[in-house]
């Protein structure tokens, strides 16, 4: 099993022609990813890299393909109305890319998403892959390799240090969700753990959260109540209070979202809290080794 995506996902790309859509486009076919459309209005009828016919609508593209999946990489101006439209062809899977959606815009976008039924990863996030079957957005294809581990992150730059660490250690993943650091996620942690709970094949979880928001906290609950195998990382515990570091989601207010509360919350849930990326590696080898599921 795997979660969200494997090779029999159909993917349709919004913006493909694009600089950053068309440069991963092409990773993610290379990947082997099934990309059946790509999504330009005015270029219907084209084609990508002579391999990818185009389409004007998400509409029209999912009626020719049969695509179950949008992965975005349209300007901020025009993400959030990309994702909706997306949404209104009862596409069940957006992957939105895109980074700098105004937050306003993500309110809308949030409200139409759950009203279409839809499952919405992002926006401002590296995307997932679910490793040798699909890749959805800028994650390095390299570094993966297949074996029981799940991961969710709201970092894209670490999501790629601990796949790393943990390919280099032999211990290979399932999936792997980026679910970005904007203040409203389509996905949060809690969703995507509900999902890895339910996949016979991750034995454990890797959770790289941060500061800002209270995701970590309620994942935290749920990990206590039902006994999942997980083991977290909180990046930004030396931020000022006040101060946001790099993520937009990423600042503490109102004493809330603290690394602390997160750690605390942790920790009475039995979930160890590594402090650096090896630790975690670590922690997560001793989990798979012995066959703890």
């Amino acid at each position: 099993m795997s979660i969200l995506v494997d090779q029999n996902t159909k993917v349709l790309c919004q913006g493909i022609t694009g600089s950053a859509g068309s440069f991963h486009a092409k990773q993610m076919i290379e990947y082997g990813t099934a990309m059946v459309a790509g999504v330009v209005p005015g270029k219907g009828g084209q084609s990508f890299e002579g391999k990818v016919p185009l389409f004007n609508t998400v509409g029209d593209a999912v009626k020719q393909t049969g695509a179950n999946v949008s992965v975005i990489f349209v300007p901020p101006p025009f993400a959030a109305d990309a994702i909706m439209e997306a949404a209104d062809a009862n596409v069940p899977l957006i992957v939105a890319i895109t980074e700098g959606i105004p937050v306003n815009d993500m309110v809308k976008v949030k409200r139409r998403v759950d009203e279409e039924g839809a499952v919405l990863v992002g926006p401002n996030c590296p995307g997932l892959t679910t490793v040798g079957e699909a890749k959805l957005g800028i994650m390095p294809g390299h570094i993966f390799m297949p074996g029981p581990v799940g991961l969710i992150s709201r970092s894209g730059t670490l999501t790629y240090q601990v796949v790393d660490e943990l390919t280099r250690a032999g211990i290979g993943q399932t999936t792997c969700v980026g679910i970005g650091g904007d203040p409203i996620p389509g996905s949060s942690f809690l969703d995507i753990l509900k999902l890895f709970r339910e996949d016979d094949r991750t034995a454990a979880v890797a959770l790289i959260g941060e500061i800002g928001g209270t995701q970590e906290e309620e994942a935290a609950e749920y990990i206590g109540r039902t006994g999942m195998k997980v083991v977290a990382f909180i990046a930004g515990k030396t931020a000022p209070p006040g101060k946001r570091m790099g993520h937009a989601g990423a600042i503490i207010s109102g004493g809330k979202g603290t690394a602390q509360a997160k750690v605390e919350a942790f920790n009475a849930a039995g979930v160890p809290v590594a402090e650096t990326t090896g630790e975690m590696v670590e922690r997560i080898a001793a989990m798979v080794r012995v066959g703890v599921k």
